[in-house]
């Protein structure tokens, strides 16, 4: 798919990213298709920084070349660079040097990247480069950085809640006037329900890969094939049309239900109600702004009550919007605080599985399949455990960009580091997210399949979330004790006798020990014979 650029003046070439694939991205915005040259790169260097999720690649390079097509069938002139193509230098760097001497331009235009490491690299490319290029904000967002850094300024904890208030009346969504539809802000406590016995989850819409992202599918196979995960079931909207049917798909049959069941947790369900359009969104093939008009529209028309759509709403408007603005505020400190001072190696069962533990099991299982678990699966079973564990933080957060196909460090990492592991001491979230086996149990069927037994508290029979919650609080009592949302547990706590702190720390020493973060036996074997 290589363009050769058309001859004229004042060519502009405009280097878009695989996350950025949008029409109405600000690079694109005042694009020329009678002199410009627009570039998109699959590069190896991208697809394994971390060794990303096989489906999370193919996504991207599927939904890239669609878009290239796209952009060709306008009439642009689209440099499209493939992973095998000859010369491919594998980084964004070589590639954008190649072009420029392909193409000549007077000018490079780029929307600013997701990452702090490819804003570091275009620092890099106005020093070196040759022609000026020039960095515009990203327009998808609702909330340009500079407006959240300058809300997060003088703040040492930055609350969500008080950002979503001011970006409700800063667009008007679910918006009387000046007050909130319904008289509230916030209708999260509505939308805490656990699925009821027997209740049977909705279809869900997927997409059969076609020609095009059947070679990608391929390509990764040949290319990729120790990363983590499966292919076979891919099934993500790769086009734009794809996606915005995604988004129908979810506010016509999961939106009116989704509010109630959002924390729920099934067995053999690994998507319920959840939207599944977060690998779109992040991409650009849909935008923050029409996915929250959408919504809105549903609840105006009576299709969807308003407790299901402001929580969904807020989930981006809210949380997408502030953990993205948290992450150019504070980086590239931010990721190196360790405020519970955790270091315990990631066991080996994130990857494989292999774990007595149903509910990991599970999500890992799930995670394979699909590159996705929903926010819930997420931070109170894989999040949770690595908090009470004492994972260290940098291993987690690999982890977490690495499975997920929506997962980019700007959304990743505050998620992780801040509300799962409360490695920034408090920045994001009053207190951490700490859980027993309880949670888990009210929330999922899980336990009901489990070897442990949730009700038992300790010993070889009992839930590990049990011992690791209070071997939590016992460990960093130095550090949370004193904050005032964890005065009850460690009220709770001090009401243990010595014989029940003992059996604690020694259950949750055992087990803890009992961790490996190499691979297990049945793990080698079941890796050997899928090679051989």
């Amino acid at each position: 798919m290589p363009g050769q650029s058309r001859t004229g003046s004042g060519r502009t070439l405009r280097f878009v990213l695989g996350d950025q694939l949008t029409r109405r991205v600000s690079s694109l915005t005042d694009l020329d298709p009678e002199r410009d040259v627009v570039l998109l790169v699959e590069v190896r260097a991208e697809a394994t920084y971390v060794r990303h999720h096989k489906q999370k690649i193919a996504f991207l390079f599927a939904a890239m070349r669609h878009f290239a097509s796209g952009l060709a069938d306008e009439g642009v002139t689209v440099d499209y660079v493939r992973l095998t193509d000859p010369g491919n230098t594998g980084s964004f760097t070589g590639e954008l040097e190649r072009a420029v001497a392909r193409h000549h331009p007077e000018r490079v235009v780029v929307t600013e990247p997701g990452e702090w490491r490819v804003w570091q690299m275009m620092q890099d490319w106005r020093q070196t480069l040759g022609p000026p290029v020039e960095i515009r904000p990203d327009n998808r967002f609702l909330c340009p950085r500079e407006d959240f850094a300058r809300w997060a300024e003088d703040r040492h904890h930055l609350r969500m809640e008080t950002f979503y208030r001011g970006m409700r009346r800063r667009t008007g969504l679910l918006m009387d006037g000046g007050e909130p539809v319904g008289g509230r802000w916030n209708f999260d406590a509505e939308n805490r329900k656990r699925l009821p016995k027997g209740h049977r989850p909705p279809d869900r819409i997927g997409f059969q890969p076609d020609a095009v992202t059947r070679e990608v599918i391929a390509l990764v196979e040949q290319e990729f094939a120790d990363h983590f995960g499966d292919l076979a079931g891919f099934s993500w909207p790769v086009t734009r049309d794809d996606a915005l049917a995604a988004l129908r798909h979810f506010i016509a049959t999961c939106l009116p239900t989704f509010g109630d069941y959002q924390d729920a947790m099934k067995t053999g369900a690994p998507f319920l109600y959840h939207a599944l359009i977060s690998p779109a969104l992040n991409a650009g093939l849909l935008t923050a702004e029409e996915v929250c008009r959408a919504a809105e529209r549903a609840f105006r028309a009576g299709a969807a009550p308003l407790h299901c759509t402001e929580g969904f709403i807020r989930q981006i408007l809210g949380w997408r919007e502030y953990v993205r603005g948290l992450y150019w505020a504070r980086m590239p400190a931010y990721r190196e605080t360790n405020a519970l001072e955790a270091g315990r190696a990631l066991p080996w069962f994130y990857w494989s599985g292999e774990t007595k533990l149903n509910c990991i099991a599970q999500v890992v299982a799930d995670t394979r399949a699909h590159a996705y678990a929903h926010h819930i699966q997420r931070l109170m079973v894989t999040g949770n455990f690595a908090l009470i564990a004492g994972l260290d933080p940098a291993q987690v957060e690999d982890w977490y960009l690495i499975v997920f196909a929506d997962a980019y460090e700007w959304v990743e990492l505050p998620n992780v580091h801040g509300m799962v592991l409360w490695a920034d001491g408090g920045v994001m979230g009053s207190k951490p997210y700490a859980a027993s086996g309880a949670y888990i149990d009210r929330m999922s069927d899980y336990c009901g399949g489990c070897a442990y037994d949730v009700k038992v508290k300790s010993g070889a029979a009992a839930c590990p979330f049990n011992y690791l919650y209070w071997n939590f609080l016992i460990e960093n009592a130095d550090k949370l004790a004193g904050n005032p949302r964890m005065t009850m547990p460690y009220r709770t706590l001090q009401g243990f006798g010595d014989k029940r702190r003992a059996e604690i720390r020694r259950d949750a020493s055992a087990f803890l020990e009992s961790l490996s973060s190499e691979p297990g036996a049945a793990y080698k074997a079941d890796q050997t014979a899928s090679v051989t």
